[in-house]
């Protein structure tokens, strides 16, 4: 049995039953994957031929550069060190949730929706975006916006429901991971100016804003329990449908490169005044507005086609 070896390829001597066969393997550092082979086999080659010492910790994935199939290796830092601290907020909301620090809850999830909007525009800004930190910021999104305001809305109100306060809150997280798990497969084809269905990050806002309002207008404590609890409860799988529904949301993407009126510009100053005045208050009924506009024009499109 003899190996031929060159620069570009390797080459393994594979013996069947009608002879001496010669079968290409991938190389390590190949750049573009063979178009005989499938992308599942490709990905097994790829790491069948790569030297794993066991202390290595990389990163490799293919992305498609100039209308090839190449693979690279390591991340980019920026975005994903953004991504990591919406992580870090989200689990900290967590945290104090369980130990009945609900306001501080609330301000961190706040804090993960910021940096979960900061990381794709890091990303795009620096042409750093990748397969790697789109799955690692779903996987992010899903701990803040669909576990933690779950958490905190069951830990706040919806405990001593039982089963049914558990059920509640365990709709929402479902239905966040189903929102994101859609959102994964549809990228690219859907149009990037809407959101089919309320976007995770906004539903857990309106979840997060209900509970800082509730907190700081508490004259209901000890008087209309039961009746804020139930309203609790419809509220939270309300925001959890909202998300799996297709109705689709404007998403603002496209809005900072178009230019409006001057009168949207005062316009802006005048909600921010208003919401200033009770910044809870303000951002929950904005919440609400935004999440009846998607069904207003919802309705109203299916009325007149």
């Amino acid at each position: 049995m003899t190996t031929d070896h060159s620069s570009n390829s390797l080459v393994a001597d594979k013996v069947m039953d009608d002879g001496l066969v010669k079968e290409p393997l991938l190389q390590d550092s190949a750049a573009t994957q063979p178009p005989f082979i499938d992308e599942h086999e490709f990905n097994i080659r790829l790491a069948d031929n790569d030297n794993y010492d066991g202390l290595t910790f990389e990163v490799i994935e293919a992305e498609v550069a100039e209308g090839k199939r190449v693979v690279s290796r390591g991340v980019y830092l920026a975005p994903n060190l953004i991504t990591t601290l919406s992580l870090l907020s989200g689990f900290y909301s967590i945290l104090a949730s369980t130990q009945g620090e609900f306001y501080k809850a609330s301000l961190a999830i706040f804090l993960s929706a910021i940096l979960d909007g900061a990381d794709g525009r890091v990303a795009r800004m620096l042409n750093a975006q990748s397969p790697f930190g789109e799955q690692y910021d779903s996987l992010a999104d899903m701990l803040a916006f669909g576990v933690a305001p779950a958490i905190l809305i069951y830990s706040f109100a919806l405990e001593p429901l039982g089963r049914v306060g558990l059920g509640c809150a365990f709709v929402f997280t479902a239905c966040a991971a189903f929102r994101l798990a859609r959102f994964n497969v549809q990228i690219g084809e859907v149009d990037k100016k809407y959101f089919v269905g309320l976007a995770s990050p906004l539903a857990a806002i309106l979840v997060t804003a209900a509970v800082m309002v509730a907190v700081d207008h508490n004259e209901w404590i000890g008087q209309y329990d039961t009746v804020v609890m139930f309203l609790f409860a419809a509220w939270v799988v309300i925001c959890g449908l909202l998300m799996v529904s297709n109705v689709k949301y404007y998403s603002f993407k496209e809005f900072d490169k178009k230019k409006v009126p001057f009168v949207v510009l005062i316009i802006g100053v005048l909600v921010m005044s208003i919401i200033l005045y009770d910044i809870p208050v303000g951002i929950l009924a904005i919440g609400i507005i935004y999440a009846l506009s998607g069904i207003f024009t919802t309705l109203k499109s299916k009325a007149t086609s």
